[in-house]
This record gives structure tokens, C-alpha cells and sequence, in this order.
């Protein structure tokens, strides 16, 4: 018989609550671009990202503070600059050569109206195919900021020109 505990300790990152395992190996089964898209209390976080065994690597990466470049002037933790972070790291992911990907939000919890998924549309109007349900995505409302102030819809326009057109 074999002597020996009869327990085992789970990885790190999974005791720590943040790498769920199995849905990070759905997601790499898909063979496909991972979008990592994380967020914070003041940014919003988005890589592309390709697996390999030495480790991951990142192809391209964009954060919510780089609006402020194109005269982003309102808080950049709001559901309007994660649209057009989105739509940043989707032109990006474009130039880069990169024509599709999968949506990994990690530990988040999928809600309707997210800023996660407000960020998935801006990688969308970028022409980068991801699978994603219509439900999940907040109202063009949202996007474009008119729940918080007229004058946040007419600039995120301006960018979003700006964006797609080049600087």
C-alpha cells in the first residue's frame, strides 16, 4: 500500500482565483487569437494574444489611457472609452495582420450592457471577426455616451473618425 497524503493543492494561480484552467484550455483549443481584455477601476486593458508552449505571447496591446492622444478629455474608465479602446486595439490587431480572435475576459462575469462587451464592439467595427451574442452588447446609447453627457457622444464620434481613418 501507498503512504502519502491524500490531497492535492491546487496550482497557485487557481488557490488564488485567478486563472479558471479549464476555461483558459477551451480557449486554446479554439486555436484561434485570444482577445484579453481586463478591467480596472481607472483602465480598461486590451491584448492580443498567441499562445505557446515557452509562453504566451502578446501581438499587440492597448490601454485606455491612450485615448487621451486623440484629445480624449472625460474619464477613461467609462463605457465609451472602452468602446473606443476597443476599436484602438482592433486597428491595431488589423495592421498587424490579425482577421480574427476569441473574447477572453477571465474572471469577469458575463452581464449584459459590460463594458467588456462595449469593448468587444469597438474590436468588431474594427473588422476583426469574434464570435458574440447580440445580447450582451450595450445599446448604441451606451456606446457613444449620451446617458452621461451630450458633448461625450459628439467627441467619441470624432475619435471613432479619427480611429478608423488613421491620425
Amino acid at each position: 500500500m501507498k503512504a502519502g497524503p491524500r490531497y492535492h493543492v491546487k496550482p497557485r494561480r487557481h488557490r488564488e482565483g485567478r486563472t479558471d484552467y479549464r476555461r483558459r484550455l477551451r480557449l486554446l483549443k479554439s486555436r484561434k487569437t485570444r482577445i484579453v481584455v481586463r478591467k480596472s477601476l481607472k483602465n480598461i486593458n486590451v491584448q492580443f494574444v498567441e499562445y505557446s508552449p515557452d509562453g504566451d505571447k502578446i501581438i499587440t496591446s492597448t490601454v485606455s489611457s491612450e485615448l487621451i492622444k486623440f484629445n480624449w478629455k472625460y474619464s477613461i474608465s467609462t463605457t465609451p472609452a472602452a468602446y473606443l479602446t476597443g476599436l484602438l486595439a482592433g486597428k491595431k490587431a488589423k495592421d498587424k495582420g490579425i482577421e480574427e480572435g476569441i473574447l477572453d475576459i477571465g474572471r469577469f462575469r458575463p452581464t449584459s450592457g459590460n463594458k467588456l462587451f462595449a469593448t468587444l464592439k469597438g474590436v468588431v467595427d474594427a473588422g476583426i471577426e469574434c464570435p458574440y451574442d447580440e445580447k450582451m452588447i450595450p445599446t448604441e446609447e451606451r456606446i457613444l455616451g449620451k446617458h452621461l453627457n451630450k458633448n461625450i457622444a459628439l467627441v467619441a464620434g470624432e475619435i471613432k473618425d479619427k480611429i478608423i481613418g488613421g491620425k
